[in-house]
């Protein structure tokens, strides 16, 4: 049956998300288990690392959620899934799934959905446009938060007999490593940065967006400065704006308001990210809103390094609190900078500790070979 199974993937841009990362990672995975593979997208950064050989990619524009483009988009998937001989559907995002939703009722092919987010839903219309995600054959949710999120919000499209079950998503820690990393990247990098190595780095990564907390950090790091001083610490803010400028500038002002200029540096972009987690000692997710899944906190803690998040969505469930790191109460700053004082406080020994079982909690239960065989596996259990 494995060899007779080709599944396409749909998904609106294939950037550098958790969503859009575990997709590529599928997308690879499939061919090596005889089976074809195939995304439909419009674009997007992880294109250019597509193995051609191994994944066929198709362009279109998926990411629109233009109606009339919609529709145009699903005629076009019909084409798409009656001339390869598709078997398996699976949409990642709303707008492609409303397509996706269309083409394998008319074609009568398998239709599987990942729901990634809780996916705002301030009105009824908006709750109809998000329930496509729960209007498929297969249903699978990133994580128990997003689990428990559906069936308390979507119950009423719950109640045909469907297929619903939690896949963790999952890094690659082979990739995910501290020791592939040379002493001499770390050097550089942290030239580049122009950070001194001699004081505990504190690193806090995701994109600059109000929801992610970068403002309760900094106000958290000032926090912090008046317990142990300046000569303490490093904090890095590495994150895009996206366009963002505003929201920038305000974390800039704060900064300067607290006269921090010296301990937060903003840095854009890394293209390693293994690496800057490496020149870390500590990582922070302060989202004030819940992570789907809180893919920092898994990154990190397969890096051995000491995380410190927020107490709810997904890092209720990648973080073992007091053991692979630190859960603080969210929103409240003050609760965060304990944390932080206390990492930056801690022994050597006590820091190697939950950097170990850091790492053996993320092998033992988010690992990419992990989530990419049980999806796998459920692809199979579709078709029979």
């Amino acid at each position: 049956m494995s060899s007779n199974i080709k599944v396409l993937q749909v998904i609106p841009r294939l950037g550098i998300g958790g969503a859009e990362t575990g997709c590529y990672d599928i997308a690879h995975y499939l061919p090596e288990n005889n089976c074809k593979s195939f995304i439909v997208t419009s674009g997007g950064e992880l294109l250019k690392f597509i193995d051609k050989k191994k994944v066929k990619l198709i362009r279109l524009p998926v990411h629109s959620k233009n109606p009339l483009l919609i529709l145009i988009n699903s005629i076009i998937l019909v084409g798409i899934i009656l001339f390869f001989n598709i078997s398996i559907v699976h949409a990642r995002s709303r707008a492609p799934a409303w397509s996706c939703l269309l083409a394998t009722k008319l074609t009568r092919r398998k239709f599987v959905t990942t729901f990634h987010g809780t996916y705002n839903f301030s009105g009824k219309l908006k709750k109809i446009y998000n329930s496509v995600m729960v209007r498929s054959d297969l249903i699978i949710a990133g994580s128990n938060f997003i689990f428990s999120h559906i069936k308390d919000n979507y119950s009423e499209f719950l109640k045909f007999k469907k297929k619903f079950l939690v896949i963790f998503r999952g890094i690659n820690v082979d990739y995910f490593d501290p020791t592939t990393k040379l002493e001499s990247e770390e050097k550089k990098l942290l030239e580049k940065w122009a950070i001194d190595k001699e004081k505990k780095i504190i690193l806090m990564p995701g994109r600059l967006t109000s929801w992610k907390g970068q403002e309760l950090f900094i106000e958290a790091i000032n926090l912090v400065k008046i317990e142990l001083g300046y000569e303490a610490f490093h904090a890095v803010i590495l994150g895009n704006d996206q366009g963002r400028d505003l929201y920038k500038k305000k974390l800039i002002r704060l900064t300067e308001q607290y006269r921090l200029t010296n301990q937060i540096k903003f840095i854009d972009s890394c293209n390693d990210m293994a690496l800057a987690y490496k020149v870390s000692d500590i990582v922070v997710s302060a989202s004030i809103e819940p992570e789907a899944f809180g893919r920092v906190a898994v990154e990190a803690q397969s890096m051995k390094r000491l995380v410190i998040a927020s107490n709810i969505g997904g890092s209720n469930e990648t973080i073992e609190d007091e053991k692979t790191g630190f859960l603080f109460e969210s929103g409240d700053a003050v609760s965060l900078s304990k944390k932080i004082i206390r990492a930056v406080t801690m022994d050597e020994i006590s820091i190697k500790s939950i950097g170990e079982e850091g790492r053996k909690n993320i092998i033992k239960k988010f690992n990419v070979e992990k989530m990419c065989f049980s999806t796998y596996s459920e692809y199979k259990r579709l078709l029979n």
